[in-house]
């Protein structure tokens, strides 16, 4: 589309100077320049046809980022026998032109669907104003479309509608049977030994099958589903047989985050013996210890107190092992149902206030079987 004039290398600087209402210059992206005159684009020759006006690039940018685009009348047109007064093309026409640019971005980003190409050409997509400074125009009006238009488009998307519904059962039918596959082989591997099962065995409360030697195997360890770890019957510990726990109230001293109500306080003492055939050194022998344990006496508070209550009957509290703490061996220490040991200090001190403790150690005894019910 171009008429021959000859293109100079400008700077940015350069670019930016031309200016005024009616300016026949329009800054535009290089790339969408290039798309818009590319053989075969019928948009600059309909644009010419309507205004009677021809686009130029004169000016490129140092980067090749923006280019500058002048509208001069075609030749034979009712603009160039008349005149352009002082070469100015009015705003209206500058706007259709501009309005152009921004359609065939869009067509670009259809195509191409770049995003980051779209990002880089929004800066470029500007026109000149009196300041000199170039600065993004509003979008243009979306077209509206006529009433027969409207019927033809339509028809158009129930057409493609037809042709991937069919496409979208046949994938969802193909996902359905592939997930239904999947099912029945894991349906068929115990998930202990992760082998085909022998002599299927399947829990009855939450539905999981094992090989019923692995099964038995894990219930030696834990009665509870390996999977879901829920507890089957009532789970014994290992915890010394010859402890005791104590409780006592102090209405007096409020823990932290949990002021207005008073504090429970929970003493387990155990003295020296020797390790049973349960234990991990039978015969050995370990020391004595008492701990001492906070709770707030608040209804959520003796909720879990009744619960650790019943855990400590059932030998769940304590077992022998080796100290996270002193690194020592056979020696008494928690089993898995955190305390807070401590009445200040945060969780890194095992103290107060921690908003979510009674919830947490809630769980820790569910996982043992251990329910408010």
């Amino acid at each position: 589309m171009s008429s021959g004039k000859v293109t100079t290398e400008v700077s940015s600087d350069e670019m930016s100077v031309r200016a005024g209402q009616g300016s026949d210059e329009v800054l535009v992206s290089q790339a969408v320049w290039d798309y818009l005159a590319a053989a075969g684009r019928p948009w600059l020759v309909d644009f010419e046809d309507k205004q009677g006006l021809s686009a130029d690039i004169i000016r490129r940018g140092e980067r090749g980022g923006c280019c500058a685009v002048r509208l001069s009348p075609v030749e034979g047109s009712s603009r160039a026998r008349t005149g352009m007064m002082e070469g100015r093309v009015s705003p209206v026409t500058r706007k259709a032109f501009i309005d152009l640019c921004r359609c065939a971005r869009k067509e670009m980003t259809k195509q191409e669907a770049a995003p980051k190409r779209k990002r880089s050409l929004l800066p470029c997509m500007t026109a000149m104003e009196p300041d000199g400074e170039g600065s993004l125009l509003p979008p243009p009006p979306q077209p509206r479309r006529s009433q027969r238009q409207q019927q033809k488009y339509r028809k158009n998307a129930d057409m493609d509608t037809c042709v991937v519904l069919p496409m979208q059962h046949e994938a969802a039918a193909r996902t359905g049977a592939e997930l239904a596959i999947a099912r029945e082989e894991e349906s068929t591997v115990c998930s202990i030994c992760m082998g085909e099962m022998v002599e299927k065995t399947t829990l009855d409360k939450c539905g999981h099958s094992f090989c019923r030697s692995c099964l038995e195997q894990a219930f030696q360890v834990k009665k509870a589903c390996p999977v879901c770890r829920l507890v089957y019957g009532q789970l014994i510990g290992n915890q010394p047989a010859n402890g005791t726990m104590m409780v006592e109230r102090d209405p007096d001293l409020e823990l932290p985050g949990h002021e207005g109500y008073g504090c429970i306080c929970i003493i387990y003492s155990f003295p020296p013996g020797l390790q049973a055939q349960e234990h991990p050194n039978p015969g050995v022998r370990y020391p004595g210890t008492d701990r001492v344990a906070y709770l707030p006496d608040s209804p959520e508070g003796n909720r879990v107190l009744r619960m650790l209550r019943r855990a400590f009957e059932q030998r769940l509290i304590f077992t022998i092992g080796t100290s996270m703490t002193t690194g020592m061996h056979n020696v008494i220490t928690w089993n898995d149902i955190h305390h807070k040991t401590s009445i200040w200090g945060g969780p890194r001190c095992f103290g107060y206030p921690d908003p979510t403790y009674l919830v947490r150690v809630t769980e820790e005894l569910r996982e043992k079987g251990i329910t408010a019910d």
